[in-house]
C-alpha cells in the first residue's frame, strides 16, 4: 500500500513525521512519499518536493509565489498519474491543498485531511470545496466536527491534536536547563517567541524587542530568551536588536540580560515565568508548560483590514479558542503594542493574584483538551481505510506481539497525569455559528 502525504509549515512537518513512525509501526511494509520537511524525510517518507521551505501566508506572499505553487501542483497530478497512490492525506496548509485535493479526487484516489485548516475561523464558504474534495477530516480540536456536521458534511472526526504526542515525548536537554537557571541569578525569565516564518519574525520582530527593552527599563533583573527556529531568523533578530534606537546604558543592559537561542524552545519555556508569542501552536505548549503569555501577531494596517473581511471568530490563540475565553490576551494589531505588552508582563511577574488567575485559566483549558495520542488514532484510521478488518486485526495482533516493557526514564516536561485527562470528545456549542471577529 502507498500513501502521499503533504505538509508545508514545520509545524505541520513535525505531525507529518510523527504520524509516518506511527504508520510505518503499525504496517512496515507500507511505502510513503510526499511532499514536506526534513522530519518527514527522516521519519521514511519519499520527499518529493521541499514543501515546507515555502511556508507563507497573506496574500501579497502567496501571489509572489504563484507560479512556484502551479508547478509544484503540476508535479503532484504527474505523480498521481504514474504512481497512483491509495490515499492522499494532506496536513493543514490551506491553498495549495486545496488545489492538491482536487487531483486527487479527479483522479479516483481518496483524500483525507489531518489537522484540517481552520475555515470555521476565517473561510466558512470554504466547507463546499471540503464537501467535493474530501472523504474524511481527522479534526484536532473539539468544536470542529460539529461545525461540519451541522453544515452537512458528516465525515468529520475528533481524534485531538498531535502537539500533545510530540510535547509527551520530548526530552529536554538537562544541561541547556542548568545553564538557563545558572545564568538566571534567581531572577524571573521572560520567553520572546517571534514566530516559525520569516515573514513572522520581519514583523512582529522588531516591537518585541522594542518591548523587551522597556521593561527591562523597570525590571533589570528580568532575564530574556528569545527562542528562534533556525539561524538565518537569530540572526535577523540580532540585526533588529542592532538596530534599536537606545541610550547607552539601557542598550548595555539589555545585552547582558537578553540572549537569542535556536533549537532551545522547549526548555526556554520550561524556566519561562511569562513569555510573549506570536500567534501559532506554540500557544498549547505555552498551556502545557503554565507560562501566561500575551499572543502577539502584528501586521501592516492594509494587511489587518482585508484580514477583518475574512475572520470568523472572537480569538486567534488556540488556547482561547479551546476554551472560549480570553485565557492568552491577543494584539492582532497594527499600532505600537510595547506598553501592553510591558503591563502584562509587570503583572504576571509581580502581582500575585494576577498570575494565580492566569494559572487557573490555563489548568480550565488543559482539562478540555489535553490527552495524547492523537497521532495513533489518525495512524489507524487512515489503515483501516487501507486494509480489510481481517488485515488490520493482524496488524494489531502483530504490535502486540512485538510489543516490550521499556523502562523509561521520567519525562523531562511538565506533561504528567495531572494534565493527561480525557478529552471532551463532544465539539462545543459555543463554536457552532459564525461569531463576530475581534479585532482592535
Amino acid at each position: 500500500m502507498h500513501l502521499f502525504l503533504s505538509t508545508g509549515e514545520p509545524s505541520g512537518d513535525l505531525h507529518a513525521a510523527n504520524l509516518a513512525h506511527e504508520l510505518k509501526r503499525l504496517d512496515p511494509s507500507l511505502k510513503l512519499s510526499g511532499f514536506g520537511g526534513p522530519r518527514l524525510a527522516e521519519a521514511g517518507c519519499e520527499v518529493i518536493y521541499p514543501l515546507t521551505e515555502l511556508a507563507v501566508m497573506w496574500f501579497t506572499r502567496v501571489l509572489l509565489n504563484l507560479g512556484t505553487f502551479l508547478g509544484i501542483l503540476r508535479q503532484a497530478e504527474r505523480f498521481f498519474e504514474e504512481h497512483r497512490p491509495d490515499l492522499v492525506v494532506l496536513i493543514d496548509y490551506p491553498g495549495l491543498h486545496w488545489w492538491i485535493a482536487r487531483a486527487a479526487h479527479q483522479r479516483g484516489i481518496p483524500v483525507v485531511y489531518f489537522v484540517p485548516p481552520q475555515i470555521w475561523a476565517w473561510a466558512p464558504w470554504r466547507i463546499e470545496k471540503i464537501k467535493r474534495h474530501f472523504d474524511e477530516l481527522l479534526c484536532s480540536l473539539p468544536f470542529e466536527p460539529r461545525w461540519y456536521h451541522q453544515r452537512g458534511y458528516p465525515h468529520a472526526t475528533y481524534i485531538g491534536h498531535p502537539y500533545f504526542d510530540e510535547l509527551r515525548q520530548r526530552r529536554l536537554d538537562p544541561a541547556v536547563l542548568e545553564r538557563y537557571r545558572s545564568e538566571a541569578d534567581d531572577a524571573d525569565t521572560l520567553a520572546i517567541l517571534p514566530g516559525s516564518r520569516s515573514a513572522e519574525v520581519g514583523f512582529n520582530g522588531p516591537p518585541l524587542l522594542k518591548a523587551a527593552a522597556k521593561l527591562a527599563a523597570v525590571r533589570p533583573r528580568t532575564r530574556f530568551r528569545v527562542a528562534a527556529y533556525k539561524s538565518t531568523h537569530a540572526q535577523t533578530l540580532r540585526d533588529m536588536l542592532d538596530a534599536l534606537d537606545l541610550p547607552t546604558d539601557q542598550r548595555a543592559l539589555l545585552d547582558r540580560r537578553l540572549s537569542i537561542h535556536v533549537g532551545e524552545t522547549p526548555e526556554i519555556l520550561r524556566v519561562a515565568a511569562a513569555s510573549w508569542s506570536v500567534s501559532g501552536s506554540v500557544s498549547l505548549e505555552l498551556m502545557m508548560e503554565a507560562v501566561p503569555s500575551a499572543v502577539v501577531y502584528l501586521r501592516p494596517r492594509w494587511n489587518l483590514w482585508v484580514a477583518r473581511r475574512f475572520i470568523q471568530v472572537r480569538y486567534i490563540s488556540l488556547v482561547n479558542l479551546i476554551a472560549d475565553e480570553e485565557i492568552f490576551p491577543e494584539f492582532l494589531e497594527s499600532r505600537d503594542i510595547t506598553d501592553d505588552l510591558v503591563r502584562l508582563a509587570q503583572g504576571w511577574l509581580d502581582d500575585p493574584a494576577q498570575r494565580a488567575r492566569a494559572l487557573a485559566g490555563l489548568d480550565r483549558v488543559r482539562d478540555l483538551c489535553a490527552q495524547p495520542g492523537a497521532t495513533r488514532r489518525a495512524a489507524e484510521r487512515l489503515l483501516t481505510r487501507l486494509h480489510s478488518p481481517e488485515r488490520m486485526a493482524r496488524l494489531r495482533q502483530d504490535e502486540t506481539s512485538l510489543s516490550q516493557p521499556t523502562s523509561l526514564a521520567p519525562s523531562a516536561t511538565r506533561f504528567d497525569s495531572a494534565h493527561s485527562v480525557p478529552c471532551r470528545l463532544e465539539p462545543s456549542t459555543t463554536h457552532s455559528g459564525t461569531i463576530a471577529a475581534k479585532v482592535s
